[in-house]
Formats: structure tokens, sequence, C-alpha cells
């Protein structure tokens, strides 16, 4: 029997999905990239193996992934040898995983429908590389084959004299958007393959439907000598009251997180409750074009990256969106400062 992940079947209901997993983080303190942070972030995710979900099948598991920094002159050099052109400088391009249609029809349908978004948001589009991938060298089991995607990487090139911040957030709107067109296509009979893992001119995600030992082997650009980062985050996907997918694997765009959030549903009608009276000033009459904030078809741990996405991006800091979203028990702490509990008060 077939089973439809995006729809009620039997005792499954895709309402509940949540994960169970493995993280970790490695980092250097002074934001001096090196080689050996890719390293050290492999052998962490190596050894969570053990919370990591493994199918019927060893080698198909629940997903494994890695987030690092942006490693601009891996990818000045990739741009110069696979498409033989010169990158903007660091800040002044943006990249990303894209996973696409395996139907050839459908895949250029997606790939001229981001085009259209990144010329509508006034960026350049700098070109497409086609991601090398080693499936049988890191032995991938026939469940995650059956579902792999085709896989490129998206490079765009910021225009005018935008600072880089007023250009990530046109990257946030050309992801949202193709993700709203084209992932609800009834057109298309693979919508579902096509994910955007990431968008950005500060951070890059390699991720999949693999096991932790998995993922060097499938990407090999994570072994290159000059893919060097000075932080990264890895996980290990445990799966429970869900299915394994190529898009559901971790990191997401900012986060990746161990666990199951049991306030999923409500949190969900929250935010699509307050999208009514949102404004920013930030986005303007492209706002509403985001919405939903929580994408229809993710899994608990992709709803709470939408959310803390969303709050970043509308002008808040990180910290601050993290306080926002997941507070301290502040009621009672007597010793909390006035202007923390303030914040948290106003923010309940």
């Amino acid at each position: 029997m077939s089973v439809n992940a995006d729809r009620p079947q039997g005792l499954y209901d895709p309402a509940f999905e949540h994960d169970s997993c493995g993280v970790g983080f490695v980092a250097h303190i002074g934001g001096i990239p090196s080689r050996g942070i890719l390293d050290d972030a492999y052998a962490i995710l190596k050894s969570m193996e053990h919370r990591a979900g493994v199918g019927a099948q060893p080698n198909s598991g629940d997903g494994a992934g890695i987030l690092t920094a942006l490693p601009y002159e891996f990818f000045a050099r990739v741009a110069r040898d696979a498409l033989g052109i010169t990158l903007p400088a660091p800040g002044r391009f943006g990249t990303g995983l894209v996973f696409l249609p395996r139907d050839e029809g459908e895949r250029e349908h997606c790939k001229r429908a981001v085009e259209s978004l990144i010329t509508q948001h006034g960026q350049h589009l700098v070109g497409w590389r086609v991601v090398p991938v080693m499936p049988e060298e890191a032995d991938l089991g026939i469940a995650a084959r059956l579902s792999e995607p085709h896989i490129e990487q998206l490079l765009v090139a910021s225009s005018g004299d935008q600072d880089q911040d007023a250009f990530e957030r046109k990257l946030y709107l050309i992801r949202k958007q193709a993700s709203h067109q084209l992932r609800s296509a009834a057109t298309l009979t693979q919508a579902k393959m096509f994910y955007i893992c990431s968008l950005s001119s500060r951070v890059m995600i390699y991720k999949g439907m693999l096991r932790t030992l998995q993922l060097m082997d499938y990407f090999p650009d994570l072994q290159a000598p000059d893919y060097v980062s000075h932080l990264a985050m890895v996980h290990a996907r445990f799966s429970t009251n869900t299915f394994p997918s190529w898009d559901r694997a971790h990191p997401m765009r900012l986060m990746a997180h161990n666990g199951e959030i049991n306030t999923f549903r409500g949190n969900r009608n929250w935010m699509q409750a307050r999208e009514g009276v949102m404004h920013s000033d930030l986005f303007g009459d492209d706002l509403r074009s985001i919405f939903p904030v929580i994408e229809p078809d993710c899994s608990d741990t992709s709803g709470l990256d939408n959310a803390l996405e969303f709050l970043l991006m509308t002008g808040r800091s990180l910290p601050a969106s993290i306080m926002m979203m997941i507070p301290e028990a502040w009621q009672k702490h007597e010793s909390m400062d006035a202007s923390k509990r303030a914040f948290y008060e106003y923010h309940s």
C-alpha cells in the first residue's frame, strides 16, 4: 500500500508531524574560518548516528545535514570553473541548494518561475550549477533514491546599492514566493520535489534524506579543501509520527531542533490569525506575498523556523526573536531585570 504524506490516511495524519533528533554546533569564537570546523562538525554528526532514524533498509535514513557560513572562496572557484563567471564581492551574491523535480520539463518550469521572481524583485541571475552528488559512493538506499530530487545551486547577484540586509530580504521574498507558487502547483506531478533548502548571502545548507555517515560522501562539495567556515551546525534526524523526506531533513534555514513541539497546531493557528493585522515598513506591499508565514506542509520544526525567520526578516535581532518565541519562565522570577521582565510581558 502506498501512503500519501500530504493528507490523512488510516491512522496517519500529517497534522501530527514531529521530530526527535540529534543536533550539534561548533564555531571558532574569534570568527576565523577554517577547514577544521567542517571536519569537527562531521565528527560530531557521525557520533550522533545513534540519534538518527533508520528504515527497514539500513542504508536509508530519516535525514542529515549541515549549515555553514557561506564559503566565498569555494563558490568563486566553482562559479569560475563551472559557469565561467566572476562572482560579485562577498555580501553581494547569494546562493543555495534547490531540490528540483526529476522530470526535465517540470524542472525547467520551476527554474524559469524562480528566474522570473529574481527579475521581478530587481536582482540578477548569475546562473545555475548542477550540484555533484555521489549516491553510489554514499551507498544511498532504495527508499532515499526513489524520492531523490535533482539538485542544483542557484546563484543570485545583488543589484544597485542596497545593503546586505536588504539583499537578504529580497532573497527571502524570492524563496517564499517560489515555494508558495510551485509546491502547490496542480499542474506539476512532482511539485513537492521543489524545495529551496536556503537562499542567502550569509549561510549555506547541504542536507538530504541521508544517514549521518552518508552526508560527506553524497556531497563531495563538503570535502573540498577550500570549503571553509567559522561555524557549522549539524543534525541527525529521528522522525516520530512522520515520514522521512528530503525537504524535512535539518538544518532548516536558521536552526536545527531536537525534540517535539506539542503546541504546533496552536502556534500555527495564532500566526495565521495575526496575519490579517500585520504590517512592515521593510516589506510594504510585498508582505502579503509571504503569507502564510508557516508553510502548509511543513513539520513542527520547519514551522518554528518559518516563524523565527519571519521575525528576523522584519527587523528584529536573532536573540530578540528567539526570546519572543521561547520565553523564560518570567512571571515568578523575582531577580529578573525589570526591563527584561517588561519585554517578556509585552510579547506575551
